[in-house]
């Protein structure tokens, strides 16, 4: 499987900021390559991301939506709406959604199964605090995280869905996980698809490391074994460097 780069902006770049970085970018980006890169901006950004991404291989992707797809939701975003702006996957999971707007595992199973259901593809974020990793919990919580999100979809639905593997701890906090811990946590990932699902998908299933990366260490997660590639937030602020990262995976 081809190496999977997800770019994450969260709360960062006004649409005219993103216009002059995806400039930037598409001047760096060799568009014949085989690797995937997705790019998931603010709601603000995605109209000027279509725009400009048109005919690239780099891929519009957002980073939250509602659960509900129309209706008295005021500030909210379906994954209808998403579609119809030329979305192709979507985060969700994200520990910041769980942590700061008390997202919890039935809000996001039913995010999936309506994003899903209107065309779009999933970017499931998944990861142990740090009490957890010191209590020796990590894979009981990414099962747990896993089972819940996951619950009622079909196995071939798994084909639009990616797994992130993102420590909480580890996310902006410039501490990452050893190679070890993260290969262990990808083990643990497609046993639990495999025993959900079946051994296929358990093999099959994308999964990516997220929390902290940058051009020093992204070589280093990209190449952990059982892995499909990284998530990489502040990092791809800069439109250089998220090709730097691109070139050394």
């Amino acid at each position: 499987m081809n190496k999977i780069i997800i770019a994450n902006f969260k709360m960062n770049k006004t649409s005219t900021e993103t216009k002059d970085y995806l400039v930037r970018l598409l001047s760096r980006f060799d568009n014949a390559g085989d690797d995937r890169l997705m790019l998931c901006l603010p709601y603000t950004s995605l109209a000027i991301g279509k725009f400009m991404l048109e005919g690239s291989k780099i891929e519009l992707c957002a980073q939250n939506m509602s659960e509900e797809d129309e209706g008295r939701c005021t500030g909210e975003i379906s994954g209808r709406m998403l579609k119809d702006a030329g979305v192709e996957y979507v985060i969700i999971g994200h520990s910041e959604r769980r942590k700061k707007f008390k997202e919890d595992s039935r809000i996001i199973n039913k995010k999936i199964k309506s994003a899903l259901k209107n065309g779009l593809g999933v970017i499931l974020c998944v990861g142990e605090s740090l009490a957890d990793r010191n209590t020796l919990k990590t894979l009981d919580v990414l099962k747990e995280q896993i089972e819940d999100a996951l619950k009622g979809l079909y196995e071939n639905e798994l084909e639009k869905i990616i797994i992130a593997y993102e420590p909480v701890w580890a996310i902006s906090s410039g501490k990452t996980p050893t190679s070890k811990e993260v290969e262990k946590a990808f083990k643990g990932i497609r046993k639990i698809i495999a025993a959900d699902f079946s051994a296929k998908a358990g093999e099959e299933i994308a999964i990516v490391y997220g929390g902290s990366i940058d051009v020093k260490n992204a070589r280093q997660f990209a190449d952990v074994k059982g892995g499909n590639g990284l998530l990489v937030g502040g990092a791809s602020l800069d439109a250089a460097t998220l090709m730097q990262i691109v070139a050394v995976v």
